[in-house]
């Protein structure tokens, strides 16, 4: 199906995730921080990221505004998981995250999400 780069520090729910995202049919790409992770990307752009928030090295939201503000990866569809995030917290939203997914989250509601970024049409931030 799709090609996912998964970046998440914490070893545990980067196998958990990355086995979930497998299950449903996509091939993933995984590494342990953003500065990781962005070198994966630009070295095979794949159909979307998911990125954990708070990780050392470079944090999800570093990650995000990276791809955004390089052409070939500025529609690129991004997934932040955040396990900090308090009501009304914007960080995602500046990072121009095209969706956000709050720890601990469900089997349905990650497939579901990467589902829905990846029948969006135009792949814009935001979508």
């Amino acid at each position: 199906m799709a090609d996912i780069v998964m970046v998440e520090d914490d070893d545990d729910i980067r196998d958990i995730t990355a086995q979930m995202l497998r299950r449903a049919g996509h091939s993933v790409v995984e590494t342990a921080d953003g500065a990781a992770g962005l070198q994966a990307i630009m070295a095979r752009v794949p159909d979307l990221v998911v990125s954990d928030i708070d990780m050392p090295v470079m944090s999800g939201l570093e990650l995000c505004q990276a791809l955004r503000s390089a052409p070939q990866t500025a529609d690129l569809p991004v997934m932040l998981l955040g396990g900090s995030l308090l009501p009304g917290d914007r960080r995602s939203l500046n990072a121009q995250a095209s969706a956000v997914l709050v720890k601990p989250f469900g089997r349905d509601e990650l497939i579901g999400c990467v589902k829905r970024l990846l029948q969006a049409g135009d792949r814009a931030p935001g979508n």
